[in-house]
Parts: C-alpha cells; sequence; structure tokens
C-alpha cells in the first residue's frame, strides 16, 4: 500500500520532467490534450492521495474515531505511515486546496472581465480595431469570442501578416483554448510539481495555433515572421486574453521555421500508461484503505481488545 499511494507523486514527478520533450516532439494539438488530461489525472491523484495519507490521523482522535466506531490500537498498528508524514499529508492538502480556491477565483474573474470587456468593443463581427497606436492583438474568450487589434498592430504588419496573425487568434477561439488553459492552470494550483506540465501545455496552446494558421495561409515562414514581429512590436495585452505574443517566441519561430513535429504513438502510449498507473495506484490504495477501517470496525476492534484482555 505504501508504494501505491506514493505512486501519485512519482508520476507528478515524471510528467514534469517529460512534459517539455512531450510538448516539442508531438504535434501541438496532441500535447495540449495530452499534457490537459495528464494534469487532471495526476492533479487528482495528488489531491486523493494526500486526503488518504492525512485520514490515517484519525486514530490520533479518539473522540473521532468512535463516532465511526473505529478502534485506535487497530488503526494504529495497521496504518502504513507514520503520524508526521500523515499531518505533513494534511497540511499540504489544506494549502493545496486554499490555493486551487484562489487560483479558480482569480480565473473566473478574469473571464468574466473578458466577457466585460467584450461587451464595450465597438459592435460588429468577429474582428474589433481600437483606435490606439499601442501595437496590441488578441482573442477574447465570449460568447462569441471576438478578435481584438489595435490601429498600431495593423500598422506596423503587412496584409499577409496581418491574415496570419488573425488566423492565430481565430484557431484560439474557435477550439475554445480558454478552457484548456483554465483546466491547466487549476492543475497547477493543487499540484505545484505540474507548473512545468501547465507551462509546456500553454507553449502547446500557442503552437497549435500557430500549426492552424501555417495551414490557412499556406506558409509557415510568414506566420514565424508575423509572430516575431508583432511579439517584438506589442507593448500590452489583457491578462484574460489569448495572443500570438504569448509563451517563449523564439522557440515557436524555430519550430515554424522547421517541418511539422511527426506524430509520435510510443510517446502517447507511454504517457497513457503512466496514467493508467496512476489511476490503478489510487484503486488499489483505495482498497486497501478500506480493508483497514473494516478491520478496525465495531466487531473486529471488539475481537482484538478482547484477545488483548485475555492476554
Amino acid at each position: 500500500m505504501r508504494i501505491a499511494l506514493f505512486t501519485p507523486l512519482a508520476v507528478s514527478f515524471i510528467l514534469t520532467l517529460t512534459a517539455p520533450g512531450v510538448s516539442r516532439r508531438l504535434p501541438p494539438r496532441t500535447a495540449v490534450w495530452l499534457l490537459t488530461v495528464a494534469c487532471v489525472v495526476a492533479g487528482g491523484g495528488w489531491a486523493a492521495a494526500l486526503g488518504m495519507l492525512a485520514f490515517t490521523l484519525i486514530d490520533r482522535f479518539p473522540d473521532l474515531a468512535a463516532e465511526g466506531g473505529w478502534s485506535t490500537g487497530v488503526l494504529a498498528a495497521h496504518t502504513p505511515i507514520g503520524w508526521p508524514i500523515a499531518a505533513l499529508s494534511a497540511v499540504t492538502l489544506v494549502v493545496c486546496t486554499a490555493w486551487l480556491t484562489a487560483s479558480a477565483w482569480h480565473r473566473t474573474r478574469l473571464l468574466l472581465l473578458a466577457r466585460r470587456h467584450g461587451r464595450l468593443l465597438p459592435p460588429g463581427g468577429e474582428l474589433a480595431v481600437l483606435d490606439d497606436s499601442e501595437p496590441s492583438a488578441y482573442a477574447l474568450p465570449g460568447t462569441p469570442g471576438r478578435i481584438v487589434v489595435t490601429s498600431g498592430m495593423l500598422r506596423t504588419l503587412n496584409a499577409r501578416e496581418r491574415g496570419a496573425l488573425f488566423a492565430h487568434e481565430r484557431t484560439h477561439l474557435r477550439h475554445r483554448h480558454h478552457i484548456f488553459l483554465l483546466v491547466l492552470h487549476l492543475a497547477a494550483a493543487v499540484d505545484p510539481l505540474l507548473r512545468p506540465v501547465a507551462t509546456a501545455g500553454a507553449l502547446s496552446l500557442e503552437r497549435w495555433a500557430d500549426e492552424e494558421a501555417a495551414v490557412a495561409v499556406a506558409d509557415r515562414s510568414l506566420v514565424a515572421r508575423a509572430v516575431a514581429r508583432a511579439a517584438l512590436a506589442t507593448a500590452h495585452r489583457p491578462d484574460h486574453a489569448l495572443a500570438a505574443t504569448g509563451g517563449p517566441v523564439p522557440q515557436r519561430v524555430r519550430a515554424l521555421l522547421a517541418p511539422p513535429p511527426p506524430r509520435r504513438h510510443d510517446l502517447v502510449v507511454a504517457q497513457a500508461a503512466l496514467l493508467l498507473a496512476c489511476c490503478a495506484s489510487l484503486v488499489l490504495s483505495a482498497q486497501d484503505m478500506d480493508k483497514i477501517f473494516d478491520m478496525a470496525g465495531p466487531a473486529t476492534g471488539t475481537t482484538a481488545s478482547a484477545h488483548h484482555m485475555d492476554r
């Protein structure tokens, strides 16, 4: 049971080490889905494992154990870990829950700001042009989403580069990339070890939009040039928006100047096996935990106490 309980922690470490490679070597769309699912599974596994570890502290509180009809002696004898580790797990779980709550509030506030910003934009179709000399362009999620661009950015790019930029932002809106970003951020809030995975996922989102823009304009070097020029010129974008200038731009430009990454079924299978191992370990841990508390139940607990008195 000890090994199974700590498997989600090991999975988080492995994902942290492998996420940058997954982001580089897989097609961006595949990488986004794989990293997002990995974050959900690993983050949920991390929280569940911490919860089970923390719950073993109940043998330190006889009154609470009595409420459940459990024998503290039997629990103490069969608990797979010492109480200091259980206490540390409880504290970690409380801190991660508080951080998740704060992050969820922050991301919800940003989405509400995006909707409010969208209502203040000039009426029209998908594209909203702001009369502002500062170059800026971003996709604003909402119902419907809008592509926001300033007159300064329009003057910075030529007509073909503007088409590439709009294709990039259109991809963010069409595939609802803000939802992927939300899930990645919340998973990293639950499990701090997943922050590099969330970062790699965010980069893959930009790469996904880059690749679809390259298909739309049929020119990878044009998209690379548009992204680079927009990044050099841009001054500011709202935190609640997705923009072509997001992520490490030099890395994105290098990827666009190279051939598209091939499909790697071996990486997908390896990641899937890792996530299945995480889920299996949680099932085994839950079953073992259930057995321990069954052993400490009223009938077993009474038998154990009587046996102890006979001796």
